[in-house]
């Protein structure tokens, strides 16, 4: 088994919403439930928010208390002697610390920003990056990975897609040797859970609200609506498994803001259901990519996934189609993926 040295990471965290508070559920609160992350020591030495407050303390940042006051008052208690006023910028320019882990909110229209200058400025520090925000990858991946590699530390952003099911960690370490030619699949747990309640007579903004209250859907589903979430996703495929140099904005991309009910309901009764697809495919040296809402048949591979699950077919030059289903995932899903990508940094 891989060793981790006896001092511990020290993590620098830029936004702490739901995945940052479960990744730190995980580690500090349930850590005996999971006796696989033995070699994960990990210390937190800076929680930077916008609206919360943010904290740093050298000798590690008392995570629990930080929890409890998230719980509690809803932001970080100025009790204690960690409470600062530090920016995202400044906190990765200045601290000392292994790993920055970017969970700030995916942005489409500014382009990645912040979140593409935080992992930016980390790896030109030579620090390694775990992100849960697409918006890197999605607009500057291969610069990143190259000034990961200039450095010697690792980029790594296993959550962008299908939450914490292994995707990339499977491409790098399973299909060696093989040439992916296609991705595709529902990728998008929002519009994928809003077309399943239509089918069954919901409508779209009563289906939304729900997927509101169950937690998965954002207070403004605009993103999701809209398919920009779900071409962020498909160019971050795109990039890192077809070696594609694009941006959300090269996405061939629709929503489902027009489905009406009766739309749902008519392609149930004519043995399909209404799925916003999401592809990724080289054409003639070239990769192109596409969210569309597609009629697919009962027998699609595509075509089982229900309510908020997301699944992905590969395509390749050695391997018969395959596919990845995640089926109801859960916040803990998404803080998985976080975590899996810190065992790897921590791990050598």
């Amino acid at each position: 088994m891989e060793e981790q040295s006896s001092s511990p990471m020290r993590a620098l965290f830029i936004g702490f919403g739901n995945v940052g508070q479960k990744v730190a559920e995980v580690l500090f609160v349930e850590r005996e439930k999971h006796p696989r992350l033995v070699n994960l020591n990990l210390s937190i030495i800076g929680i930077v928010t916008k609206s919360r407050g943010s904290l740093v303390n050298n000798a590690g940042v008392n995570v629990v208390r930080a929890l409890k006051d998230i719980q509690d008052i809803g932001r970080f208690s100025s009790l204690g002697f960690e409470l600062v006023n530090i920016s995202g910028l400044d906190a990765i320019r200045q601290l000392d610390y292994d790993v920055l882990i970017e969970l700030s909110t995916l942005s489409i229209q500014q382009r990645g920003e912040p979140a593409l200058s935080h992992v930016r400025e980390a790896l030109k520090r030579g620090k390694h990056v775990v992100t849960a925000n697409k918006a890197p990858a999605a607009f500057a991946y291969h610069e990143l990975q190259s000034l990961a590699r200039e450095k010697g530390v690792r980029f790594l952003h296993e959550s962008t897609v299908l939450d914490g099911t292994p995707v990339f960690s499977l491409a790098r370490e399973g299909l060696k040797g093989c040439t992916i030619s296609s991705v595709s699949g529902v990728l998008n747990s929002t519009t994928n859970f809003v077309l399943s309640r239509m089918e069954q007579g919901e409508s779209l903004e009563s289906a939304v609200k729900t997927a509101q209250r169950e937690g998965f859907a954002e207070a403004d589903p605009r993103h999701d609506l809209e398919g920009w979430d779900a071409a962020a996703k498909i160019t971050v495929l795109a990039n890192a498994l077809l070696g594609a140099s694009m941006t959300p904005f090269d996405v061939d991309r629709q929503g489902i803001t027009h489905v009406k009910v009766e739309d749902a309901q008519r392609a149930v009764k004519a043995g399909k259901h209404l799925k916003l697809i999401c592809k990724a495919w080289s054409e003639g040296g070239t990769v192109r990519a596409r969210v569309s809402l597609q009629e697919v048949e009962h027998g699609h591979p595509l075509a089982p996934i229900h309510e908020s699950g997301s699944i992905l077919m590969i395509e390749s030059d050695l391997l018969a189609p395959f596919v990845i289903t995640e089926t109801d995932p859960t916040l803990c899903d998404t803080a998985y993926g976080v975590i899996n990508d810190l065992l790897s940094v921590a791990c050598k």
